[in-house]
C-alpha cells in the first residue's frame, strides 16, 4: 500500500472586499488543485472525487515531497491513456492553472488510483532486476521505450548501483534506457 499521508484542509474565510495575497503553503495549492481538477473532470463528464495527500515515495531525495492529487472512482482508465499520455496532459493543465492562479510554480502530482506510485515502484524493481542481470552477464541491456519521466525513475534507481550505469538511447517515442555494465 502506498504511504501517502492525507493533508489537512482548513478553510480561512478571507475579509469579501479584498483579494487574499496568494498563500505558498502546500494546503493552498493542494486546495487550488483539487478545484480544478474537479472541475476538469465535472467537465469531462467523469464521475470522480479528488483527495490531497503528500507523496513522501515520489519525493527526489533530500527534496520536499509533491502534493499528490488522487483521484477515485471507478472506470478511470480513460483518465491514465496510453503508457499514462492522458493523466501526464492532465498533471501539465492542473500545474498550469494552479501555477497561474498562486503566481509561482507548485510541484503537484495528478494520480489515477495511485497508478503512477505503482508504475513507479514497477519500474524500480524492472530497473533492479535487469541491474543484477547485467552485472552478473557482463553484456548490456535496453529496456522498452518509456517516456522522459519513467526513464528518470529508471535512472534515479540505479544511480547508485556500484557495477552498472545507465543511458538513454533512441529518439522520441523510441527513446529507451540501457542498462550498462561498469567497466
Amino acid at each position: 500500500e502506498p504511504r501517502l499521508e492525507p493533508l489537512e484542509i482548513v478553510a480561512e474565510p478571507s475579509p469579501p472586499a479584498e483579494q487574499p495575497e496568494p498563500d505558498t503553503d502546500e494546503q493552498t495549492a493542494g486546495q487550488v488543485g483539487q478545484e480544478a481538477l474537479t472541475e476538469i473532470l465535472r467537465l469531462m463528464n467523469v464521475r470522480a472525487s479528488v483527495e490531497i495527500m503528500l507523496g513522501h515515495e515520489l519525493a527526489d531525495e533530500g527534496q520536499p515531497p509533491p502534493i499528490v492529487l488522487n483521484i477515485t472512482g471507478e472506470d478511470l482508465g480513460i483518465l491514465i491513456g496510453r503508457r499514462g499520455d492522458t493523466l501526464r496532459a492532465l498533471q501539465y493543465l492542473v500545474r498550469l492553472m494552479v501555477s497561474h492562479r498562486l503566481k509561482h510554480w507548485t510541484n503537484l502530482v495528478v494520480d489515477v488510483e495511485n497508478y503512477v506510485i505503482r508504475r513507479q515502484r514497477t519500474l524500480e524493481s524492472l530497473a533492479q532486476r535487469v541491474a543484477e542481470q547485467v552485472a552478473r552477464t557482463g553484456r548490456m541491456q535496453a529496456l522498452e521505450p518509456m517516456s522522459a519521466y519513467e526513464r528518470r525513475v529508471v535512472h534515479v534507481a540505479l544511480r547508485k548501483h556500484p557495477e552498472v550505469t545507465t543511458q538513454s538511447v533512441g529518439e522520441g517515442e523510441r527513446r529507451k534506457v540501457t542498462i550498462i555494465p561498469k567497466q
